[in-house]
C-alpha cells in the first residue's frame, strides 16, 4: 500500500513537472506555405501559413497577399499570437459571417499551433456555395495548406546583461556555458558587461546562482 501511494505521488509530481515546462514552449509552423490551391464549383481557394511573432510580420505578410492578388474576390483570414494563443482574429473579408475566418481559425487550434497566420484568397467562380459549402471550402483550404508545414516546437528565450569584474570571466562564461547560453555582447573591460540569451525556462536557476556571486550584478530583458 505505501509503495502505491509514493507511485502516485510520483506521478502527480511528473505531471506537475511537465505542466511547468510546457508553459516555455510553444508549436509553431518552421516556415511560410504559400499558393496551395482547392477549387470548388468553379471559384479557386488558394492557402497561405506564415510564422508571425508580432503585429509587424503580420501586417507585412497580409500587404504581400493583397498586393499579389488585388483582384480577388475575397482575401480571409485568421492568426493565433502568444505563447497561448491569446492573441487572435478571424476575418471574412465580405463573407457571410463566421463562414471563413472561424473554419481558419479552427484549423489553428487542431493543430495546437500558435505566432501563425493562414490566409486562404478565394477568386469567385460564377456560382455561390451557400454558408455550408464556405465553410466546408474555407475549412478544407486552411487545412491542406498546414498539412504541408512543418510543425515545430520553439522555446521561450530571455535576454540577461550582467556587469562583473575583470579577473572574474572565467566564472561568468563557465555559468554561461552551463545553462547553454549565447553571447550576444562583450565589452571586455576592468569593468565587463555582457549580454546572453538562454532560455526562459533556465531564468530562475541561473539568477540564483548569479545572486550568490560578489561584484555581479544582472538585469534581465524581457
Amino acid at each position: 500500500m505505501i509503495m502505491m501511494q509514493n507511485t502516485k505521488a510520483f506521478n502527480i509530481f511528473a505531471y506537475i513537472k511537465s505542466e511547468y515546462t510546457m508553459t516555455f514552449e510553444y508549436k509553431t509552423i518552421e516556415k511560410p506555405i504559400e499558393n496551395t490551391l482547392l477549387k470548388e464549383k468553379g471559384s479557386k481557394f488558394i492557402g497561405f501559413a506564415y510564422p508571425v511573432n508580432n503585429e509587424k510580420e503580420l501586417k507585412a505578410a497580409l500587404e504581400k497577399i493583397r498586393e499579389e492578388h488585388p483582384k480577388a474576390t475575397h482575401h480571409c483570414y485568421a492568426f493565433r499570437m502568444g505563447l497561448n494563443g491569446e492573441n487572435y482574429r478571424a476575418n471574412d473579408d465580405g463573407e457571410p459571417s463566421g463562414s471563413a475566418g472561424l473554419p481558419i481559425y479552427n484549423q489553428l487550434l487542431a493543430n495546437e499551433i500558435t505566432n501563425v497566420l493562414v490566409i486562404v484568397v478565394r477568386y469567385y467562380g460564377g456560382t455561390k456555395l451557400g454558408v455550408s459549402g464556405l465553410v466546408k471550402t474555407y475549412k478544407e483550404s486552411a487545412k491542406i495548406t498546414l498539412e504541408e508545414a512543418s510543425i515545430i516546437t520553439r522555446e521561450l528565450e530571455t535576454e540577461v546583461e550582467i556587469q562583473f569584474n575583470f579577473n572574474q570571466q572565467n566564472i561568468i562564461f563557465t555559468l554561461l556555458s552551463k545553462f547553454d547560453a549565447k553571447v550576444l555582447n562583450f565589452d571586455a573591460n576592468e569593468n565587463c558587461i555582457l549580454t546572453a540569451s538562454l532560455k526562459l525556462a533556465q531564468k530562475e536557476s541561473i539568477s540564483e546562482k548569479l545572486s550568490e556571486m560578489q561584484y555581479v550584478s544582472f538585469e534581465f530583458n524581457d
